[in-house]
């Protein structure tokens, strides 16, 4: 996610935004369980001493209480481009979680570890195809003895592309229309999403953190159609509505001026295929007398090229006939 990287991982830096991802977007029976008024912002440091570890900067890692009393913990990876290895790099993140996890806990013999669920949102243009089981990355038949023994680590996949655009409009949580900023928008389509998010926080008020956040997603969505758009504190109420409808009234002159181009050019087009027409004409009725009216329909309604080949044949044909004969 170039731009939005980080901009992604500001916005899941924020409880509410996270608990309206999971209970949108990942299984319900395990959103169900999940007690999200204790939600903990978990710091990572994998840069334990041990020479094989290295800190993740780029995760955002959340503690989730169950209601039943155990843990959770929720990793969340941005994509903007296929990573095929993808269920290699969920295994080590995993890992060196735990490993975290029983370092900072001094857990001893016997205990056990907290459940882990690696959760990626990739929003590229292409739809995502790498695997999302390390099994399936192993050149191995599950018929093999051998098989029981690889490792059953997965990952959740969110290809924010592949959700139909009638199946996120429906939805009105941030987080579908986080996923639908996030596509290719014509300028009256981000006016109308627009006026969605900007209903969204009048309904939610006190989301001053995300609605600051949303403001920059909607300016680098405007930029991208060629507007630039300033930055104010009340972004999204007193700057994004008048410079997008600034925006679509572009955006219209824009296509009436390449309507008007496409218009000129279909009739220079048209006008230089009439002449030739009207050229054949002449020279035909010069070299062979006056055309009968079907003849001359039939030239009339012919293309640019086949009007250039019969206007050639006509400056040497021995007769009519020959002029439209078929091409051999």
């Amino acid at each position: 996610m170039p731009d939005s990287d980080s901009l992604y991982h500001r916005l899941f830096a924020i409880p509410y935004m996270v608990e309206m991802l999971v209970r949108e977007f990942v299984p319900q029976a395990l959103a169900g369980d999940l007690d999200f008024s204790r939600l903990q912002r978990i710091n990572t440091k994998f840069h334990t001493g041990r020479p094989s570890a290295r800190r993740r900067e780029g995760d955002v890692i959340w503690k989730l209480p169950t209601r039943a009393g155990a843990e959770i913990y929720l990793l969340l990876e941005f994509q903007s481009e296929i990573d095929w290895w993808m269920a290699v790099r969920t295994q080590i993140y995993q890992g060196l979680l735990w490993q975290q996890v029983i370092d900072e806990c001094k857990l001893k013999r016997g205990a056990q570890l907290p459940p882990l669920m690696l959760l990626v949102l990739y929003n590229g243009p292409k739809r995502w195809e790498a695997p999302t089981e390390v099994n399936k990355l192993v050149a191995l038949s599950q018929d093999s003895a051998l098989w029981s023994w690889q490792p059953q680590v997965q990952y959740y996949l969110l290809d924010l592309g592949a959700f139909p655009g009638n199946d996120l409009a429906r939805r009105r949580s941030l987080a579908a229309l986080l996923f639908r900023l996030e596509r290719p928008l014509a300028p009256r389509e981000l006016e109308s999403l627009l006026e969605e998010v900007i209903g969204w926080f009048r309904r939610h008020p006190n989301q001053g953190r995300l609605q600051r956040l949303f403001g920059e997603l909607i300016r680098q969505a405007a930029e991208g159609l060629g507007m630039k758009v300033p930055v104010s504190n009340n972004f999204l109420e007193m700057k994004m509505k008048s410079n997008l409808a600034t925006i679509g009234e572009t955006w219209k002159q824009q296509a009436m001026a390449e309507g008007l181009a496409e218009g000129r050019a279909k009739g220079q087009a048209e006008g230089r295929v009439q002449g030739k027409a009207e050229a054949l004409i002449c020279l035909l009725a010069e070299r062979f007398g006056a055309l009968a009216p079907s003849l001359r329909t039939r030239i009339n309604r012919a293309k640019l090229a086949t009007l250039d080949r019969w206007f050639k044949r006509a400056i040497v044909a021995p007769n009519l006939s020959s002029v439209f004969a078929p091409r051999r």
